[in-house]
């Protein structure tokens, strides 16, 4: 059975009525989307901002519903059963919500209870995570606002280990941290996947990090999946005179735009149609 099945999944926007004009289009996010994620496997989707990640993600985790198409996780419809899909994935996005007058501790307690792990069992857990991503536990008394993005970042991904998901789905996770942090949380994912018997979708905008963190890479472009390959076997894909290409420039041959002209792109399509 397949971690994660989504069958030609659309999913439109409009603008609030009072910013309309007269005939405006639709804004759409995911246009047809077609992906499979194999148990114990991580998959990346590559794409600028604005190509359709985050709510692909959205709708996987059942925060929207696609206006047609099929999603399922582990076997289960997640539109038809979203209670029963919840409990087997946790998400982590680029702004990730806290109490920030809590300490990260109080808002790991606070995350385990809400999955039904009790405190005496979430407490060495939480030690143990902390721990294997660098965070000094001596810090986790600290009230979240005191804390660096990066250490934020890092308490998220804790949160999300702390329940054991059978699907991670992972946002943008290291936009926006230092150099150190960002190395920190991948190195972090990589443990997860060699240590827990989870299934990893990886949100990204880094070429990088869906190199190194994955094993199969989707290319994503105003809300479809036009490539999905191993990070190889795009690259063979588009080999030129018997050299491999980069991923940049593998993006360019299957989008026909670089990645900085498709975010432009992205952004300004948006803008018109009111997606955020």
């Amino acid at each position: 059975m397949r971690a994660l099945e989504m069958t030609d999944v659309y999913k439109a926007f409009k603008k609030p009525k009072k910013e309309r004009k007269d005939g405006e289009a639709t804004g759409v996010a995911l246009d047809g989307v077609s992906l499979a994620v194999e148990r114990g496997e991580v998959v990346g989707i590559l794409g600028p901002n604005g190509s359709g990640k985050s709510t692909l993600v959205r709708a996987i985790s059942t925060l929207i519903l696609p206006d047609r198409g099929d999603v399922r996780v582990f076997g289960v419809d997640a539109v038809a059963q979203p209670k029963v899909v919840q409990r087997t994935m946790n998400r982590v996005s680029v702004e990730a919500s806290f109490f920030k007058k809590l300490s990260a501790l109080e808002n790991l307690l606070y995350g385990a209870k809400l999955y039904g792990v009790t405190t005496s069992e979430a407490k060495p857990r939480i030690k143990m995570i902390l721990d294997s991503i660098g965070f000094d536990y001596a810090r986790a008394g600290e009230p979240m606002e005191h804390l660096s993005r990066g250490m934020q970042q890092k308490i998220a991904l804790a949160r999300a280990l702390l329940t054991s998901p059978m699907l991670m789905l992972l946002d943008e996770p290291t936009t926006g941290l230092d150099p150190r942090s960002k190395k920190e949380v991948q190195t972090f994912v990589k443990q997860i996947h060699a240590n827990h018997d989870s299934s990893i979708l990886v949100c990204t905008h880094d070429m990088g990090e869906a190199e190194e963190l994955c094993d199969r890479i989707g290319i994503m472009l105003d809300g479809k999946i036009v490539e999905l390959d191993t990070a190889d076997g795009l690259k063979r894909r588009y080999q030129k005179d018997g050299a491999l290409p980069t991923l940049e420039e593998v993006f360019m041959a299957a989008t026909g735009s670089s990645f900085e002209e498709a975010e432009e792109r992205a952004e300004r399509r948006n803008e018109k149609a009111g997606v955020n």
